[in-house]
C-alpha cells in the first residue's frame, strides 16, 4: 500500500467544523475516499510521489513542507487541515515554479542514498522523473483550483 498524501479541499466552515470535532472529519473523509465520491471541487495528489516532489522542492524557493504544514487534528497524524490563506500563498508559489526548475534537482542516485521514499528512483530513473513531473502537475492544478474557490483543504496522510 505505501505512504501517501492527499488532498480535498474544503470550505471554512468544513475545517471550523473539523478542529473542533476531529472524529468528525475523519468520518467525513474516510465516506468521501471510500466511495470515491468528492464534492464537486478540487482534491488530488502527489499520492506517493510527495517524499520525491519534496526532496526537488527543497531546492527551491517554494514553502511547502508536506510533513510540517498545516493544523494537525487527528491525534495520530494522519489528518490535516489548511486555510484558505495557506492554499492561496503556495498556489502563488507554486504557479511561479515551472516543473523544470524542479526537474534540474532531479538526481536519482543522490535520492536513492537519502533513500528518499519510495526508493525506486534507480530502478527506472527517466520514468520515475515522468511520475513526479505528473504528480507535480496535478499538486500544482488542485492548489491553483482550490485557491481560485476560495477553499482551505483537508490533507490526508495514509500508510
Amino acid at each position: 500500500m505505501g505512504v501517501s498524501i492527499g488532498f480535498i479541499s474544503a470550505t471554512a466552515e468544513e475545517l471550523d467544523k473539523a478542529e473542533n470535532d476531529p472524529s468528525w472529519a475523519d468520518e467525513y473523509i474516510y465516506e468521501l475516499y471510500s466511495a470515491n465520491d468528492f464534492p464537486n471541487r478540487p482534491h488530488g495528489g502527489p499520492d506517493k510521489a510527495w517524499a520525491g516532489l519534496q526532496f526537488l522542492l527543497d531546492k527551491t524557493d517554494v514553502d511547502l513542507e508536506f510533513l510540517m504544514d498545516g493544523f494537525q487534528i487527528s491525534e495520530d497524524g494522519t489528518l490535516f487541515t489548511w486555510s484558505p490563506e495557506q492554499i492561496e500563498s503556495v498556489a502563488r508559489q507554486l504557479r511561479a515554479t515551472p516543473w523544470e526548475q524542479l526537474a534540474a534537482h532531479y538526481a536519482p542516485e543522490r535520492m536513492t542514498a537519502e533513500e528518499v521514499y519510495p526508493n525506486m528512483w534507480r530502478l527506472d530513473a527517466g520514468g520515475q522523473l515522468d511520475w513526479l513531473e505528473r504528480s507535480y502537475a496535478e499538486l500544482v492544478t488542485f492548489f491553483a483550483e482550490a485557491a481560485e474557490g476560495g477553499y482551505g483543504a483537508f490533507m490526508s496522510f495514509s500508510f
